[in-house]
């Protein structure tokens, strides 16, 4: 399956195929960086609920290219997947740029199946029907085997002559653009010396080291009554029973799970990197024995109950084990999961703020700043005293650069919201953005170089396509 590019999300049984080709290929931000990051329970609506969206946009005519056609639905469904596979929770103008690219990248599949048409290149069925079969195959594991397969077929109006079709189209299509790209632009591996050559006379390719915040965080995430609580973590007791009798999870995650973007693929999150996730949920994730059901969790967002289906390490592009920041390699968990969400008011909302409030103010008169988050802070990912290291300031949200950008070392900010309650933070030391030296890219640099001379290659060509081609891009 890791052939395939890309895959469309018109039902609930494709998704769950699209999900299982969409595996990353290299890690995601750590979740220490961004101390509000949630799990990942994004509904595959999220894209479009990002911003507003209705039946014009989800029926009409996205682009022409040349006979042929792509509708918004292709591109808010692509949307979905990118935004969900990602963990991402992107505003109103960034889900725009997203569905920019996402047609962009739509219409240059369509020139280029079209040109590998021209040029006679095929995929054999057969191939493609291996892939399918094992698609299919895949898609029955994640929804709880064969029996819940059929089930969510007759409850999409489906049958599976019809999936395997749609998952044959999709397949080929993906297959057939994948081989001209191959055939047009085979790689070249760069030497070592040239790469370095390239670096220096072409800094402008690569990316720059952002600028970073040094910040030690008191995390206050608002919490509701016990009553609320036992009752929420009681039902997620009552569903791992179910399991633990004999039911299949990914059924048990269907009716019970309250994460939309999962539930109906059984609680199927797919692999994610170790530093992804939220710290409770991450731990129970890469420590948990595999095929058995873990206990109750508790995050910010309510109570979970894990399945870990496999581990593995992160691959690079070249096939190599991906390192984290100490040399060991990177690890990567499959998860299924289900959760019982923990309804949140007002009143506990204001009840977190007047308790932030007040530590802040105890900090203003000279507290000891680890004193009070060992005492209240909830981060895991912190050291006792709160410390989380350098933070890139471009992985924080919006509202929390804000109210960091005016302060001084050592300076405590107001308490500032986050996706799960309030964060003060302490300030001690600043890094402006800057470019990387060669010796911290070296080892890289042959990689990259190849990478950015591929991605030049390919943009030239798929310029040629387009000037040939009678494109008509509507507006959306």
């Amino acid at each position: 399956m890791k052939c395939i590019a890309r895959a469309t999300l018109a039902l609930g049984l494709a998704l769950t195929f699209a999900a299982s080709a969409a595996r990353a290929a290299s890690p995601s931000t750590p979740a220490a960086t961004t101390p509000a990051a949630p799990p990942a329970t994004s509904s595959p609506a999220a894209a479009a609920n990002a911003t507003p969206s209705d039946a014009q946009r989800l029926d009409g005519i996205a682009a022409v290219v040349n006979d042929d056609v792509i509708l918004q639905s292709d591109v808010e469904e692509q949307l979905a997947l990118f935004v969900q596979s990602n963990g991402l929770r992107p505003d109103s103008v960034a889900v725009d740029t997203l569905r920019r690219q996402i047609l962009d990248q739509l219409i240059d599949e369509k020139l280029i199946v079209a040109e590998a048409k021209r040029q006679g290149v095929t995929v054999a069925d057969a191939e493609v029907d291996r892939q399918v079969d094992q698609a299919l195959k895949d898609t029955k594991a994640r929804v709880g085997g064969d029996a819940a397969f059929q089930e969510q077929l007759t409850r999409e109006g489906l049958t599976e002559a019809k999936l395997r079709d749609k998952y044959h189209n999709d397949l080929q299509r993906q297959m057939l653009a994948q081989r001209m790209r191959e055939k047009q632009l085979p790689h070249r591996a760069v030497p070592a010396t040239e790469a370095e050559a390239f670096f220096t006379a072409h800094p402008e390719k690569f990316p720059k080291v952002p600028a970073q915040l040094r910040l030690s965080v008191i995390q206050l995430p608002v919490t509701a009554d016990s009553v609320t609580d036992n009752k929420a973590k009681a039902a997620v007791l009552a569903a791992r029973k179910r399991i633990l009798a004999g039911e299949k999870f990914a059924k048990v995650a269907q009716q019970v799970s309250e994460d939309t973007g999962t539930a109906q693929s059984g609680g199927d999150l797919g692999y994610f990197a170790q530093g992804t996730m939220e710290p409770a949920f991450e731990k129970v994730a890469f420590s948990l024995k595999l095929n058995t059901v873990s206990m109750p969790v508790r995050t910010p967002y309510g109570w979970h109950v894990l399945e870990v289906i496999d581990r593995d390490t992160v691959k690079t592009h070249s096939g190599r084990d991906s390192l984290d920041k100490t040399g060991a390699p990177l690890l990567e968990a499959h998860v299924r999961h289900l959760m019982v969400r923990v309804p949140l008011t007002q009143q506990d909302s204001d009840r977190t703020l007047a308790l932030a409030q007040k530590i802040r103010d105890q900090l203003a008169r000279g507290a000891d700043f680890a004193a009070l988050a060992k005492r209240y802070s909830k981060y895991d990912a912190a050291d006792p005293s709160g410390d989380v290291g350098y933070v890139p300031a471009n992985s924080l949200r919006e509202n929390i650069r804000d109210g960091l950008d005016s302060l001084k070392i050592g300076d405590i900010s107001e308490p500032l919201a986050n996706q799960v309650g309030y964060n003060i933070f302490k300030l001690t030391d600043r890094k402006p953005e800057r470019a990387y030296t060669l010796d911290e890219v070296r080892a890289e640099l042959p990689q990259a170089v190849e990478q950015i001379e591929q991605r030049d290659r390919y943009d030239a060509w798929v310029k040629t396509l387009r000037a040939k081609a009678h494109l008509d891009i509507r507006k959306g």
